[in-house]
């Protein structure tokens, strides 16, 4: 079994004909000469151990490995800078791969490691690389006419099982962006593009591509489980008031919930509507006063004659889990075996007090069909645990913008090849940092 590793997750490529190779692998450092110490110090659960790798990066985004080992981080209005290890484990040379200020999020490379892909809110490019000499070169347009207003980053994921299969995600361009609710409108929405088979000058995003799943606010946080099937966690709406005959109660504080979506198969695009925007799934229900909910049922912002709660079920496919309201998750990555799954809470401006700034852990298991879910049930509000987090919590934490803030980002996280450490970035524009972590 070959562990590859692309975009933001870590996909096991089982059967797929691809020649297997040796990881590379090395050991956990306690910490790197001339490394600072970490700018927020972030705490850590039992039976962690974290040092950082890098620092006085530039909004350090995103996070991937080539086949041989090497690191790429995407810098927000910077570029993307390839990192090589030491024998300690430490970083030892950084180079300048790609000099590009637009990009800002998409980062994806093909299992053979010989294709790149990444993005600015509008176009996504691809480039062939080396990973030997750590060198990118024909850059080339592979998809244009992604919306740029709103929500602007773009998760990119090549599909392990196809790699010719492109994901491309676009969020919606505002709180209540109603247009989307049709997939012709090219937000709140994941689309699969092949490839092998890009038109000159590039897919149109808008009117190109097949539908994967749409209804989804900023399904920002795609992987892969091992069976090769997508799994996406969607940052929800901000600022809700529940409205029942005419009277509005603020229930933003704790609703609607970030969600935890199973896309499945990509290479069998379904067309799936996940709700937006009008369909919520439930965190707190005790703030909903008019109706008994569950944690992770839907429900709408005004229920009326024409479109009530009991109307979602069925039209809209509802989250697999939850995760507290305004928790940002922005990453996700597998560990080996898809045991847990690993997503970094970037923390949101709209609940006081604040949340999220963490990197949390949520227990999948594998069913007897040979697929893999969360072991919390869907009405769970107990389905992940803190790993990385701001000691004291995160009720200080302030933020002025995508970037800006009191607090740690987690932002990027990635398995390395081994799959023996886990690599997690903050791209708090005071200072872009990396991290290592380690099971004791």
């Amino acid at each position: 079994m070959r562990w590859t590793y692309f975009g933001l997750g870590l996909t096991a490529l089982a059967g797929s004909g691809l020649a297997d190779s040796v990881p590379p692998s090395y050991p956990f450092p306690k910490s790197c000469s001339g490394v600072a110490a970490a700018r927020f110090n972030p705490g850590l659960a039992d039976g962690w151990q974290a040092t950082k790798v890098l620092g006085k990066l530039t909004q350090a985004r995103s996070l991937l490995f080539d086949p041989n080992g090497n690191l790429l981080v995407l810098q927000v209005s910077s570029g993307i800078t390839v990192h090589t290890f030491g024998s300690d484990g430490c970083i030892n040379s950084t180079t300048s791969l790609i000099s590009n200020r637009n990009l800002n999020h998409g980062l994806t490379m093909t299992p053979d490691g010989k294709t790149l892909y990444a993005s600015s809110p509008t176009i996504a490019w691809s480039w062939s690389y080396d990973p030997a000499t750590m060198k990118a070169t024909n850059q080339q347009t592979v998809i244009k006419g992604m919306s740029g207003s709103g929500h602007n980053t773009r998760t990119l994921q090549v599909v392990p099982q196809q790699p010719n299969l492109l994901l491309a995600q676009v969020g919606s361009n505002s709180n209540w962006d109603y247009p989307s609710e049709s997939p012709s409108a090219g937000r709140a929405i994941v689309k699969v593009f092949d490839m092998s088979k890009v038109p000159d000058g590039g897919y149109n995003y808008n009117s190109q591509g097949q539908v994967f799943g749409y209804g989804m606010r900023n399904e920002i946080a795609l992987t892969f489980d091992p069976a090769g099937n997508v799994w996406g966690a969607e940052n929800s709406g901000d600022d809700f008031r529940r409205t029942v005959g005419g009277q509005a109660t603020d229930i933003h504080k704790d609703n609607p919930a970030e969600k935890l979506n199973y896309l499945g198969d990509p290479t069998k695009p379904a067309g799936t509507w996940f709700g937006y925007p009008t369909c919520f799934a439930v965190w707190e229900p005790s703030l909903i006063k008019d109706k008994q909910f569950q944690t992770g049922e839907q429900f709408v912002v005004t229920p009326n004659t024409s479109f009530a709660d009991n109307n979602c079920v069925g039209k809209a496919t509802p989250p697999r889990l939850s995760f507290q309201a305004h928790s940002a998750p922005i990453s996700a990555s597998f560990d080996k075996g898809a045991k847990n799954l690993y997503v970094t809470f970037h923390g949101s401006w709209n609940r006081q007090p604040a949340t999220g700034f963490k990197l949390v852990e949520v227990p999948f298991q594998k069913t007897a069909a040979g697929l893999y879910e969360p072991v919390a049930p869907a009405t769970s509000m107990k389905g992940y645990t803190d790993i990385m987090f701001m000691k004291g919590g995160s009720d200080s934490c302030t933020t002025q913008g995508l970037q800006t803030s009191s607090c740690w980002r987690p932002a990027g996280v990635a398995w390395d090849p081994a799959g023996t450490r886990l690599f997690v970035s903050s791209d708090n524009s005071a200072e872009g940092e990396v991290f290592v972590l380690s099971k004791k």
